[in-house]
């Protein structure tokens, strides 16, 4: 296993600080956002030639690229379509899935040439409220559809480039917790191009438990995201954990934290990897409203660090 960094908390003036800022900080890996959002790279700019001076600057830090990410415009395959992401892209529904079909596969095409074999993206939800069943009692299975008929294409031209799109779960996707997962596998018959990023503060969002996601879908899990996320009990009680209003406020019920400083048992999720064959980078994303960039980010390396198992289990091979 290798310790990397989702670059959102890295210098955004330019792509060459984000890189000097996280070989100085002793990251072995990063992980760059793609979408147009994106601060440091133009994905048109980097299929038309860019990518060489990408991988060259990553090579020159002594830098792997765990995987290339596209979250935004993943959204847009399932939704919801309007108003709510017309930040992303503007038109009609049928616009904006094909927008999102188009640059997830030119995000693929980029990390074909980077020579990573993982994208980490979002697929949507036509409606966050739709896994509750009422009023629409068949809500979230109506998604089964459309789920299905876009992502097995994508899917193919992912595996023809030799690439895995890496599902994220969240309460606002179509695979949100353990069972949802597995039937997004069954839906797409096991497809090997579709895996997972496993965000636990994601997980524990949603109710979750990140070491049993890990122990039945460990197989499946090609990149992990090193975030915590904390159950704020003296406000759970009045707001709950899917609360409104921004994320720093104080009286919020749930916050992301950085690993260490949460609800996930770090040893536990790492041994379930472990068993189950992970031998990827743990990103740390750092989204905790309680510190600044660089002491997250500190505190996150040495919370981890000590953890992280660079051998493969014994096995057969025990001693004892």
């Amino acid at each position: 296993m290798k310790l990397g960094v989702c670059a959102q908390a890295l210098p955004r003036t330019s792509l060459i600080a984000a890189l000097d800022t996280a070989r100085d900080l002793g990251f072995e890996a990063v992980e760059l956002p793609v979408d147009a959002a994106s601060p440091w790279i133009d994905l048109d700019a980097a299929l038309a030639g860019g990518w060489r001076e990408i991988a060259a600057a990553l090579r020159e830090r002594g830098l792997v690229l765990s995987a290339l990410s596209n979250h935004q415009e993943g959204q847009l395959l399932l939704g919801p379509h309007g108003e709510e992401t017309a930040a992303i892209h503007r038109g009609s529904p049928d616009e904006q899935v094909a927008y999102a079909l188009h640059r997830l596969r030119q995000t693929a095409e980029l990390a074909r040439r980077l020579e990573v074999d993982v994208v980490c993206g979002f697929t949507g939800c036509s409606n966050w409220t739709r896994f509750f069943p009422w009023p629409l009692r068949d809500g979230w299975e109506r998604m089964e559809a459309p789920f299905r008929a876009r992502m097995r294409p994508l899917l193919d031209d992912f595996s023809r480039l030799g690439v895995r799109f890496a599902h994220e779960c969240h309460p606002l996707q179509f695979a949100y917790n353990t069972e949802t997962a597995a039937r997004a596998v069954e839906l797409l018959e096991g497809h090997p191009a579709f895996c997972f990023n496993l965000d636990p503060a994601n997980l524990l969002l949603a109710g979750v438990d990140p070491v049993l996601f890990a122990a039945e879908h460990g197989a499946r899990v090609v990149h992990v995201h090193g975030k915590d996320g904390e159950v704020v009990a003296h406000h759970a009680a009045r707001s709950g954990l899917l609360a409104h209003g921004p994320w720093h406020r104080p009286g919020r019920g749930f916050r992301f934290r950085v690993p260490g400083w949460g609800d996930v048992p770090w040893r536990r999720l790492i041994s379930e990897l472990q068993l189950a064959g992970f031998r990827g980078v743990i990103a740390v994303e750092h989204e905790d409203p309680t510190m600044s960039e660089r002491e997250g980010l500190l505190q996150a390396i040495a919370h981890l660090r000590p953890l992280l198992l660079r051998e493969p289990p014994p096995g057969e091979r025990r001693w004892w």
